[in-house]
């Protein structure tokens, strides 16, 4: 109806303006009912694909517009208008409501059948996927796994509620691929899978004699072990730590120890590792999380007692990501290890039936709270005839098979081994001699394929395959030398020789020091400084030399960092030497650490140095009388051929190492009777090895 209708009745005292009001929310409100009724298809409960006739909508609109009408002829009063009006607006909202209500429930019918039918094809698809294994055959495998784990109630319970979770998820999901990755990683591990153990001493003796030669304090140490685990098989809490320097075998010496005892073997390697995750792992909730190396090493050996060998625990670094060292004190302690957490697995894994074995380059690098769990076997350089041996029974055949090479084909002479290790290496292992060797195999091959049936390698042959040799022949001076003295120094590939020089310059009382030296040792020169002051007179020497003389020392190579205490004696000798014009021994090296009251005090690395000492020619090595027990660690050969002799004060040193001289008559005359007296009883100096790039107190 268009227009604004009217009362058809006025009476007196009726306010026209409001039922003019009402009846236009009446015919209003009228419109919104009248345009509900063409919408009838969209709220009758007919079934679907059928709707009202014609006819039936044209009765609803004729009956709403006859009610209409009714309703106009019978508002006389404004009062029944406001009531009519209040009745239409409230069926109106009626309608609307349950208009919006049924689109509701359609819409979330039409997204719930529709989720049916997506689901249905995603476990058609994935059963394809997964060679015929639905996502629930999969999830009840995961359980049927887990009841048979050998683990406590706790830990079934965490991996059954993953199920569950897994279980909700959408197949395709991110979660699910989360929680799918945890329960494979975590069934895949070897719970309560054990090899067992060979212990066998003979078979062992045999099988690490076979690997290895020399060694014997590793290798006894290890029957040891054995011999400790046939009696006792739950003994726990021995962790065994090899110290020494690159390419001596210790990697090695833990695979010989795994095949002695039938145990599987895995390796991590330690060096860089920063981060404390890499240890216990990421929790499972950052993206790419995976468990720690150790729990990894465990599901590589696919056994719960492996050996697992903590390369390179002196090269930990930290930063803030944590401190990896402090994570592995749960690892390697007995008291712990039987419920070590990793952080992605976040259920206890027993370590206590691991064997760990630690290697490391120097002791004093690894962090205390682990030295102290670890047993430290030192695992010293080799000599020269060691280096010799080890190349015909282990490095030659071993490069022979990698190469396709046989012992027919290609041979090396005795004077060819012997010339590549003193000419081409200087190293405390033998790794340097390995790649050379390697590098002669491959020059042999092509040689071989080009036609040669058999080749042999003679010391004159080394220039053309390996050119100039790298190292010459070094010997001593050929004359004794005022202010220079042999010192003995420990360094991480071994043992050194080298020649510590002093010189005294007018000057206004300056000490210089120079060859990269480190702060301790620098140091001990001072000390060496003060010590020489405080004994001016007693020396023959002026008193007053540190006001009108320059004092230089000086470390050749000084290129090489230098460090450590044990150059004390050695510089002090120098010292002494320049500033009385007293030659140096040159057959004579030295080493220990010196005090202001002039004690000599133990160092470490004795073992290194006397062979650096041996392989230069020394005759007489000057040692602090505190390190004489550990000349039972020296090279027989290098006893043989080398006198030690222990002092406990400088003054012993050097009566040792200085040469008395006949001096001048021009020279006496400048000093008193005392001093010349007191200077004629100086003692020949011997010179220690004061540079060293670690040293091992």
């Amino acid at each position: 109806m268009d227009g604004k209708m009217k009362l058809p009745i006025v009476e007196k005292g009726y306010d026209i303006a409001a039922a003019d009001a009402y009846i236009s929310m009446l015919q209003e409100e009228y419109n919104k009912l009248y345009a509900w009724g063409s919408e009838l298809e969209k709220r009758t409960n007919m079934p679907a694909g059928e709707t009202a006739s014609s006819e039936e909508i044209e009765a609803l609109r004729t009956q709403n517009r006859s009610l209409y009408n009714n309703c106009v002829a019978f508002a006389k009063h404004i009062k029944r208008l406001e009531k009519l009006c209040v009745l239409l607006l409230k069926e109106s909202r009626l309608l609307e409501y349950e208009d919006e209500i049924q689109e509701m429930v359609q819409k979330q019918m039409d997204d719930s059948q529709r989720e049916y039918y997506l689901r249905e094809q995603l476990k058609v698809i994935s059963s394809q996927l997964n060679n015929g294994v639905s996502p629930e055959e999969e999830i009840q495998e995961f359980r049927d796994k887990i009841a048979a784990l050998p683990v406590d109630d706790a830990s079934k319970e965490k991996l059954l509620r993953e199920c569950d979770r897994l279980e909700r998820y959408a197949v395709q999901s991110p979660e699910a691929a989360v929680s799918r990755n945890y329960l494979e990683t975590c069934l895949d591990l070897p719970w309560g899978k054990y090899t067992k153990d060979n212990l066998d001493l003979a078979r062992a003796n045999k099988i690490l004699e076979a690997d290895h030669y020399g060694l014997k304090k590793v290798k006894e140490r290890i029957l040891e072990f054995m011999a400790v685990r046939s009696l006792a098989p739950d003994v726990g809490g021995q962790i065994i730590c090899l110290v020494g320097p690159p390419g001596v075998g210790k990697t090695s010496v833990a695979k010989s120890v795994a095949r002695a005892m039938g145990r599987k073997y895995a390796r991590i390697s330690l060096g860089g590792v920063h981060d404390e995750a890499e240890i216990r792992g990421h929790r499972k909730t950052y993206i790419g999380s995976m468990p720690g190396r150790i729990i990894a090493a465990i599901q590589q050996a696919g056994s719960s007692n492996p050996l697992i060998l903590l390369d390179e625990v002196d090269k930990l670094g930290s930063d803030y990501k944590g401190d990896p060292s402090s994570a592995l004190l749960e690892v390697l302690d007995s008291e712990q290890n039987f419920a070590f957490r990793d952080n992605y697995l976040e259920i206890p894994y027993d370590l206590s039936k691991v064997l760990f074995i630690t290697t490391a380059n120097v002791a004093s690098d690894i962090p205390a709270p682990l030295y102290d769990r670890m047993e430290v076997i030192e695992l010293g350089s080799y000599t020269a005839e060691e280096k010799f041996h080890i190349a015909k029974k282990h490095l030659i055949p071993k490069q022979l098979k990698k190469h396709g090479l046989t012992a027919r084909q290609l041979r090396f002479t005795d004077g060819a081994i012997r010339n590549m290790i003193d000419g081409y290496t200087r190293e405390a292992g033998v790794r340097r001699l390995e790649q050379l060797i390697a590098s002669v195999c491959r020059k042999a091959a092509k040689r071989i394929a080009e036609g040669e049936e058999k080749i042999s390698v003679k010391e004159s042959d080394l220039l053309a395959l390996l050119g100039n040799p790298k190292f010459k022949e070094e010997r001593l001076r050929d004359s004794d030398e005022v202010g220079v003295v042999n010192g003995l120094a420990w360094t991480s590939v071994g043992g050194e020789l080298l020649e510590v020089e002093a010189a005294v310059l007018d000057g206004t009382g300056k000490l210089g020091l120079t060859g990269s030296l480190g702060d301790v040792m620098k140091e001990s020169a001072h000390a060496a400084m003060s010590y020489v002051r405080s004994r001016a007179d007693a020396l023959g020497i002026d008193s007053k030399f540190y006001k009108n003389k320059d004092i230089h020392i000086h470390c050749p190579e000084g290129a090489v960092p230098k460090d450590g205490p044990s150059a004390g004696v050695t510089m002090t000798t120098a010292l002494v030497s320049a500033l009385t014009d007293t030659p140096v021994r040159r057959d004579v090296a030295m080493t220990g650490e010196v005090t202001l009251r002039g004690r000599v005090l133990p160092i470490g690395g004795l073992k290194e140095k006397s062979m650096a000492a041996y392989i230069r020619g020394i005759k007489t090595v000057i040692i602090p009388k505190a390190n004489v027990p550990d000349l039972d660690e020296v090279d027989d050969a290098v006893k043989a051929n080398v006198e030690f002799i222990p002092v406990s004060n400088v003054d012993e040193v050097l009566s040792i190492a200085l040469i008395p001289v006949d001096r001048p008559a021009e020279v006496v005359e400048e000093h008193d009777a005392k001093k010349d007296s007191k200077r004629a009883d100086i003692p020949a100096h011997d010179k220690t090895g004061g540079r060293r790039s670690r040293v091992t107190q």
